[in-house]
């Protein structure tokens, strides 16, 4: 920990709030969090007070804080050659595609780079629009895909009303039991009857005019929603179907988030476009991009892809992914995750469940939870605004840093958490529930 002192922070309050426009806020009331440094599953202030970061800032320092062979990675890179356009070849840039790759399923050996997860799915969504000549997009409305033109009008949350300048976006109601559209009772019934909704939008909409299905893997802001079994193949059967490309978006559930390289290796499905960012590097240095089939990148073999960056591809970003991915090979990060998530977080966090009224529904896999949290449990009324906020003030004075969104706790720490540190972040959660629920 470097010897941070009380002034670094105030001046930091003060910088921030004199010079920085803070995103999807309003302003005059801000008071952030200052963080001064972190390390693994850790951070810290100005002050030296650790905290837990069970958000992993944005779901996406899967690697941890300051992992020394991807900090390494990025200094030797800057040292050797900071900056390349685009379309120079880089022998970092290679590496990075190739690692990727790796875990791509069979057939997908090309690598569009972009600078972060919206501009990815941006792109997913022109190449599946040239490759098919056809315009509209389905996505869902629990979905958050970023905040660039047709990103965020492909979102299905509030944040897509405000911005709907793209064309030719139509939403559908994905599975999501506890709070099912469709009536259902049952994981079967949900996934039968999600997917006829889906394929009635597909027939009203005219399915000759749909390009892709846009859909998160496993939902991720809009609630952790992982998909009941046979929906991701049975969406996979009504795009072929159609001839419809299939796009799963992987931003925040890839890259060892659900205890799995590809959160779709879960769920037996291939995508036709796979858009990535956050885990691929743990957001050391901002990158994102979309693994294509190899029937889609062979429609611009010899057709100009209208599309770039000036920094698709920056070399510091593709250090940090080739030192990401090989220490989470050579370290069992992946594995890791996936075992924190069935021995450790499951059982931990249903008996949480067992002790709070409050704790509604406990779902998630690896290292991707969320507690949903409601006024009573036979209603499943959710909880108020009120009550979150209490909560959020009571896990940052036991030292925890949580990811709140509306009624819900959602547990994610690095991949690289330890189960000394889970204990912990439990104890916390339990002391935190204990109070707010006292004072309801």
């Amino acid at each position: 920990m470097t010897p941070d002192t009380h002034a670094d922070g105030e001046l930091t309050r003060q910088l921030d709030r004199t010079h920085v426009f803070h995103s999807w806020s309003a302003q005059a009331g801000l008071d952030p969090f200052v963080i001064a440094g972190g390390l693994g599953s850790e951070v810290w202030d100005f002050d030296g007070q650790t905290f837990l970061d069970f958000a992993s800032q944005l779901v996406n320092v899967n690697i941890g804080h300051g992992h020394p062979t991807v900090v390494a990675a990025i200094q030797e890179q800057a040292a050797l050659l900071a900056t390349v356009a685009p379309a120079n070849g880089n022998l970092a840039r290679g590496r990075a595609a190739q690692a990727i790759v790796a875990h791509a399923p069979a057939g997908m050996n090309k690598v569009f780079f972009t600078n972060g997860g919206a501009d990815a799915n941006e792109n997913a969504i022109r190449l599946a629009r040239l490759h098919t000549g056809r315009d509209k997009i389905l996505s869902t409305y629990r979905s958050y895909h970023g905040n660039t033109g047709s990103a965020i009008v492909a979102t299905g949350d509030w944040r897509r009303v405000p911005n709907e300048y793209a064309r030719g976006h139509v939403h559908f109601f994905g599975p999501y039991l506890y709070r099912s559209e469709f009536w259902a009772t049952s994981p079967e019934q949900e996934t039968e009857r999600a997917l006829r909704h889906l394929e009635r939008i597909l027939q009203s909409e005219g399915p000759e005019s749909v390009a892709a299905i846009l859909l998160e893997t496993v939902v991720g802001t809009a609630g952790v929603l992982v998909p009941p079994p046979g929906y991701l193949p049975g969406v996979r059967a009504l795009a072929d179907r159609y001839g419809i490309m299939l796009i799963l978006d992987e931003v925040m559930a890839g890259f060892g988030r659900t205890g799995a390289w590809f959160a779709f290796d879960h769920f037996d499905v291939r995508p036709d476009l796979i858009t990535f960012a956050k885990g691929v590097n743990s957001g050391y240095v901002p990158v994102g991009g979309v693994v294509l089939s190899d029937e889609i990148a062979a429609t611009f073999d010899h057709r100009v892809f209208p599309g770039g960056l000036t920094y698709s591809g920056h070399p510091l970003a593709m250090a940090s992914i080739v030192a990401a991915l090989g220490a989470m090979e050579s370290e069992g990060i992946v594995a890791n995750a996936a075992r924190i998530g069935t021995e450790v977080l499951a059982p931990g966090l249903a008996a949480l469940a067992d002790r709070h009224p409050l704790i509604g529904e406990v779902r998630g896999l690896g290292v991707f939870w969320a507690l949903e949290l409601v006024v009573d449990r036979g209603t499943r009324e959710p909880v108020p605004a009120a009550v979150m906020g209490r909560l959020k003030g009571e896990l940052m004075a036991r030292h925890l840093l949580p990811f709140l969104a509306e009624n819900r706790i959602h547990v994610v720490p690095p991949c690289v958490v330890t189960d000394d540190e889970v204990a912990r972040a439990l104890a916390i959660y339990d002391e935190a529930l204990t109070v707010v629920e006292a004072s309801l």
